[in-house]
């Protein structure tokens, strides 16, 4: 990744971090999922409103560190709209993109801006901040109602 472009995705995630869209409880969820990071303090309350299979609203609550909640911010904005199906696929493509090796080229295929995120690869204990956000909305889809740990 080029130094620029480099500059410009830690650019992307501390906006969302100081500045976190979606940072709110919407008055008509009908999904809601909490997660936890213990190792980092990162906490999370997920906030859906899901009608026919699309994703109407997404927002959240909480505290963490600034990869956390720039991932949350982002992907609140990322699946609004999106049919449940196509969330779930994002989950995934966003998962795999975070986990795979640091060594290899990073495959951010369709996930547009939300590939700022692929240099925490390089940093393993924040992988588990950028994913808390996803894993929280892949059990908010399931209507899960245990809460999501890292751990």
């Amino acid at each position: 990744m080029t130094t620029d472009l480099s500059d410009l995705y830690q650019q992307l995630i501390v906006d969302h971090n100081r500045n976190p869209r979606n940072f709110r409880v919407p008055p008509d969820a009908n999904r809601t999922a909490e997660g936890d990071n213990p190792l980092c303090g990162d906490r999370i309350t997920l906030y859906l409103h899901v009608e026919d299979g699309r994703v109407l609203d997404a927002a959240f609550q909480g505290s963490g560190c600034a990869i956390s909640r720039a991932s949350a911010s982002m992907m609140t904005q990322a699946v609004q709209g999106k049919t449940e199906e196509e969330a779930g696929r994002l989950f995934k493509a966003f998962h795999t993109m975070v986990t795979s090796p640091a060594t290899a080229p990073p495959d951010t295929g369709d996930l547009g801006k939300l590939a700022a995120f692929a240099g925490v690869r390089a940093f393993p204990a924040r992988v588990k901040c950028a994913n808390l956000p996803w894993h929280t909305l892949h059990a908010a889809l399931a209507a899960k109602t245990e809460r999501v740990s890292t751990e």
